[in-house]
């Protein structure tokens, strides 16, 4: 019987439209800045866990390519202060870093404190935030974009690109599969490596070894900084205990 003589077109079937439109809405809605980075907040505890970080201590270990052995310690109280002490065979490293202003040691000047640059200041007033700019980006000042999607280490990841209240800029990279950043990358941070460096270069750092702990938040325990002293794995991880606030002064 042909068509138009009782017939009914043949078409695609209601179950394989749904599904069509099923798969494309999902798509779309993958591929929203806001779902993903909801994704990201479930998976390292949930917002309002983050938003509970009050205060930070991590202790890690790394080795140089020469063999030395480099230890590093970093207190933090969130959107306050933050202090590093990095130590080796070879050199010693102390940042006092603030809301306001920052110092570091200069082996030259016989380890004192000396004033950072105001450009090194601003650059890393990001480090102060425990949650991370991506938390509660909006009431924060910052700007996010979702730029698709790039190879991270064989795992097509989100490519979210910030641009902080601050006027500057970052890359964060989110996997799919976990739904943790594993790779952040940014230019012209302020950051110099101990007894110089170019301020304004770019570099790259990498996230891995994630875990969980017993009160439910969750870091990386593997941080590798290209360029910048190789992987470092922390051994202690504290979260909300509160540090000597002389840490924090450049005594």
């Amino acid at each position: 019987m042909r068509q138009g003589e009782g017939s009914k077109p043949r078409g695609r079937s209601p179950w394989a439209i749904l599904a069509a439109l099923l798969l494309t809405g999902g798509l779309i809605y993958a591929q929203t800045v806001d779902d993903v980075l909801g994704n990201y907040y479930k998976a390292m505890g949930g917002k309002d866990k983050l938003s509970a970080l009050q205060s930070l201590y991590m202790e890690g270990v790394s080795v140089r390519p020469d063999g030395n052995e480099v230890t590093s310690k970093i207190w933090k109280e969130n959107k306050k202060a933050m202090r590093r002490e990095v130590n080796s065979g070879m050199f010693s490293f102390t940042m006092i870093l603030t809301d306001k202003e920052g110092w570091r040691t200069n082996p030259q000047a016989g380890g004192k404190f000396q004033p950072m640059e105001p450009e090194m200041v601003s650059g890393q007033q990001n480090e102060l935030d425990i949650a991370g700019p991506l938390v509660d980006y909006a009431a924060k000042g910052h700007q996010v974009e979702l730029q698709g999607q790039e190879d991270v280490n064989g795992k097509n990841c989100y490519k979210i690109h910030v641009t902080y209240a601050s006027g500057r800029d970052g890359t964060y990279y989110i996997a799919p599969d976990t739904w943790y950043v594993v790779r952040f990358k940014a230019k012209g941070m302020g950051m110099r490596r101990p007894g110089g460096g170019n301020p304004d270069q770019e570099f790259v750092v990498d996230y891995s070894d994630f875990r969980k702990s017993d009160d439910g938040y969750v870091f990386p325990w593997q941080v590798t900084m290209a360029g910048m002293g190789g992987t470092t794995n922390y051994e202690k991880i504290e979260v909300n205990k509160a540090a000597d606030p002389k840490l924090f002064k450049p005594e």
